[in-house]
């Protein structure tokens, strides 16, 4: 017979903003009843376990709807911390202090090195004290935005890399006024040496394993349930079929594959896509292909439609980077994926981007069928006019990294971006207010090396950095960022439940506590929306359950 399981308690179903109920109850996995404990029970019959929550509340489980599953397990597992506010000495003494631990000819993999850091590093004088503090180790350490990298000399020549070398297409060697190399790697030069580097480790595939472990891990203790993988090679592929087969993987992974060259080396287009559907599995869900329009601010590849600040001497004062795609290539690489049945995640930092890839829906909506479902991936700025477009056009606004507020990275983001355009940065409560579905995401480790939902979450209503969190400093105060574009905390916990379901395309199964869907949910030792708004990201995940399974 089949156990029944009525919870009870202070429960947010996420069904609507101030949707609350008394009870629910979960049979083989599913929610089957919510309401009045008594209208619960009376549905169930006998017999049934009633489990009573008697602290904080119950929600859904959160769903991470951009994030790097990979790269932020490998960096917690197997790679040298630095944080985005280290200045270039503090980089220095830790590359010293890691080589110790090393092995000869090991390489010095780690970040993540701040927006802000970056530019004064990028000279051979740095290189140089680079080089010493290896003691004879290659380096490659990556920056906030994980688009760019810092090398030394040992890794270049491991790279084959001179100042005669040719830049890779989509990607800078970079180069002082001199034509000396200075370590600095941008786009898509760093899959060169991510490949070299990927190419040292004696036992690749037990390493991924141990990251996905550590990631997978660290995830579920945040009350996270569901997530999109931002960029899944074969490697990751292979390496969540060894977590699926052996039990465990209990979380929800939505793929998302590259589909041209991407900033890690590797298969990438149909011959990914072909690869990555054999893994489909209970948890594993190959389902989007992954495009990059444009790059990031900080390197000026990111796509804008006012130019950037001038920074030095030789600077064009017209200048707005550049689009990577062509609207007819991407036009017709969006149908491409409708016919192989992949939907798409597009990374759009700039506005000039997010209006090529909203152009580009304009044209495929007209399309049998309608093309892919389609997200736009950061959409930090975005045109006035433009912001209708998303809900007119079923393209999802993936909104992320997470609000940092202040951070680093925005900070770095705004020497470089036109002032005008920084004011009006991450406008998710237009977004909402046009009926755009908002989907919450981390993007991490991009940003920041830690990973808070709730910091997160409270971002998106207070707009400003937590004052007690590792990203908030004195010289922050109590600054805000755009505070007009604030939301509500139901608003923002929608963003990271239902709304991100409807996202990613499993809303049907997952997303809210109600009867039909998985019975996905976590118990929270507070009620988050009855305290201290600014107290929200001190909250801590009590139990997590997937698919009626506690842990």
């Amino acid at each position: 017979m089949t156990q029944t399981t009525v919870y009870t308690g202070k429960i947010w179903t996420s069904v609507a903003d101030d949707d609350w109920v008394e009870a629910f109850a979960v049979a083989d996995g599913r929610i089957i009843a919510t309401g009045a404990l008594h209208e619960v029970e009376d549905q169930v019959g006998t017999p049934h376990e009633t489990i009573i929550i008697d602290k904080g509340i119950v929600t859904p489980g959160l769903i991470d709807g951009h994030l790097h599953l990979s790269l932020g397990g490998t960096q917690l597992a197997h790679e040298l911390a630095l944080d985005p506010t280290d200045d270039a000495e503090t980089i220095l003494a830790k590359v010293r202090e890691w080589t110790s631990r090393l092995k000869p000819g090991e390489w010095v993999i780690g970040g993540i090195i701040g927006s802000g850091v970056l530019p004064m590093l990028n000279n051979v004088e740095f290189l140089e004290k680079l080089d010493e503090a290896s003691h004879g180790h290659p380096v490659l350490l990556r920056d906030d935005t994980m688009h760019n990298r810092q090398v030394n000399t040992t890794a270049l020549e491991a790279m084959g890399i001179t100042a005669d070398s040719s830049d890779p297409e989509g990607g800078t060697y970079v180069r002082d006024d001199q034509g000396r190399l200075t370590g600095a790697l941008w786009e898509l030069a760093c899959a060169v040496a991510e490949g070299v580097a990927a190419g040292s480790h004696v036992d690749p595939q037990e390493r991924q394993v141990k990251a996905l472990q550590t990631a997978l891990e660290h995830l579920s203790a945040l009350g996270i349930t569901t997530v999109q993988d931002a960029a899944t090679m074969l490697p990751h592929f292979e390496g969540l079929s060894t977590l699926e087969e052996s039990g465990e993987l209990d979380m929800r992974v939505i793929a998302s594959m590259p589909i041209r060259p991407f900033i890690e080396d590797g298969t990438v287009g149909e011959e990914l896509f072909a690869a990555g559907m054999e893994f489909e599995s209970e948890h594993v869900k190959p389902r989007f292909a992954k495009f990059v329009l444009d790059g990031v601010p900080t390197t000026h590849t990111t796509a804008l439609l006012n130019p950037y600040k001038c920074n030095h001497s030789s600077h064009d004062p017209n200048f707005r980077g550049e689009l990577y795609w062509t609207l007819d290539d991407l036009v017709a690489a969006l149908r491409r994926c409708a016919e192989l049945g992949l939907d798409a995640k597009l990374h759009a930092t700039g506005d000039a981007s997010v209006r090529q890839a909203l152009d580009a829906a304009e044209i495929v909506r007209q399309d049998a069928g309608g093309g892919p479902a389609m997200q736009i991936a950061h959409m930090s700025f975005i045109s006035e006019q433009d912001l209708p477009r998303f809900a007119e056009l079923s393209v999802a606004a993936d909104a992320c990294p997470f609000m940092w507020f202040p951070s680093p990275l925005t900070e770095g983001v705004g020497a470089f971006v036109a002032d005008e355009t920084m004011a009006n940065i991450w406008p998710f409560k237009d977004l909402l207010a046009s009926g755009a579905v908002v989907a919450g995401g981390s993007d991490w480790p991009v940003g920041l090396p830690v990973l808070n939902p709730w910091l997160g979450i409270e971002g998106m209503v207070t707009r400003q950095a937590a004052a007690d969190s590792a990203n908030s400093s004195d010289s922050y105060g109590d600054r805000t960022v755009n505070i007009n574009q604030a939301i509500t905390l139901p608003q923002a916990m929608a963003a990271f439940t239902r709304e991100s379901a409807k996202a990613l395309g499993i809303a049907d199964e997952t997303g809210t506590i109600e009867p039909g869907k998985s019975a996905d949910f976590i118990a929270l030792d507070r009620n988050i929306f009855t305290g201290d708004i600014k107290d929200v990201h001190n909250t801590q995940v009590s139990r997590r359950w997937v698919a009626g399974q506690g842990s």
